[in-house]
């Protein structure tokens, strides 16, 4: 037998829906507040060692950042030496190619900036101005589409 025959799911969605929109909003406990007020102050009042990444100072996560890199680097370097077997000639040749490509990276990225730069100084700066113009324009009009979408779908509700 088929169960639609016998009820609409789109009439039992719409009764469920208001059934559960007539209920009244359920009560946070009266603790709750003074919990989450206290579990803010102790995080708050936390070193920053014992806060996440972003909450430590810009010196400690420079220095955190370059003791990693260089703790990465000396495992690297050590599981070449084990796999060599202690040839520094070896050990020489594995990490020679890394700073080599790394100096080629920074020439080719370079080279793009210098190129840019020229292309840019190129362009004239009416052309500039009215891209600046365009590109707000067309923000204002997302946010005015967003409002006018949220306005219309869920405030008249």
């Amino acid at each position: 037998m088929n169960p639609s025959s016998h009820h609409d799911p789109e009439k039992l969605e719409r009764a469920i829906h208001a059934t559960l929109r007539a209920l009244p909003p359920r009560r946070a406990p009266r603790t709750l507040e003074a919990r989450v007020l206290a579990e803010l102050e102790r995080r708050a009042a936390l070193p920053w060692w014992r806060q996440s990444f972003a909450h430590w100072p810009l010196a400690a996560r420079a220095v955190f950042l370059l003791a990693s890199v260089a703790l990465v680097k000396l495992t690297l370097m050590a599981a070449v030496g084990v796999m060599a077997g202690f040839d520094s000639g070896a050990f020489v040749a594995a990490f020679s190619t890394p700073v080599s490509w790394a100096q080629t990276g920074v020439a080719l990225v370079r080279g793009i900036a210098d190129f840019f730069a020229i292309l840019f100084r190129s362009i004239p700066p009416v052309w500039l101005y009215g891209t600046v113009a365009f590109v707000a324009a067309m923000y204002a009009a997302l946010v005015g589409l967003g409002a006018a979408a949220y306005r219309t779908l869920y405030v008249s509700r």
